[in-house]
């Protein structure tokens, strides 16, 4: 089986000021031209959970309480999956290119989690007009600014 290798560009800090992605020193040429775009893909390892145990977990049981009973996890995002890689659209709220810094208003990554790649949020590319979802998340909120107000501890079987 062929071998990946990914280097993190940089970690999540979550901390009183606020959400930012800390990159690396030489990744920091990278945000040349970022400015103007109002929203980055972040693409971050679940680190808390890559364990052997994890990667291997392929269904899950009911994670959403108006969910199927049994769930593949290509149809959730769980960080219990194959390869922990997850993606999230963030706004950015301050670039700081001489630092390596992005202020972000939301990423649902914990303190420290690193950082494999960003994208910028083109709709062209990214926005879907019509996306289809099943019956049972149809009421979840169709935006990542509604998602911010929105009871997400009502949705998840979980804590």
């Amino acid at each position: 089986m062929e071998q990946y290798q990914l280097k993190p560009i940089g970690t999540v800090r979550n901390d009183e000021s606020g959400t930012w992605i800390v990159l690396e020193p030489e990744y920091i040429p990278g945000l040349e031209a970022l400015e103007g775009f109002s929203h980055i893909n972040v693409i971050w390892w679940f680190s808390g959970h890559d364990r052997e145990k994890d990667r291997s977990v392929l269904r899950t049981e009911k994670p959403y309480r108006d969910g199927p009973g049994v769930m593949g996890v290509f149809a959730t995002r769980s960080p219990l999956r194959p390869n922990p890689i997850a993606l999230t659209a963030a706004e950015i709220i301050h670039t700081d290119q001489e630092k390596g810094l992005i202020r972000v208003t939301f990423l649902d990554a914990y303190n420290g989690t690193p950082v494999l790649d960003i994208k910028p949020y083109t709709p062209s590319l990214d926005r879907v007009e019509t996306p289809g979802v099943p019956v049972w998340c149809s009421k979840w909120p169709k935006s990542t600014e509604e998602s911010g107000c929105f009871d997400w501890g009502k949705v998840f079987n979980f804590s």
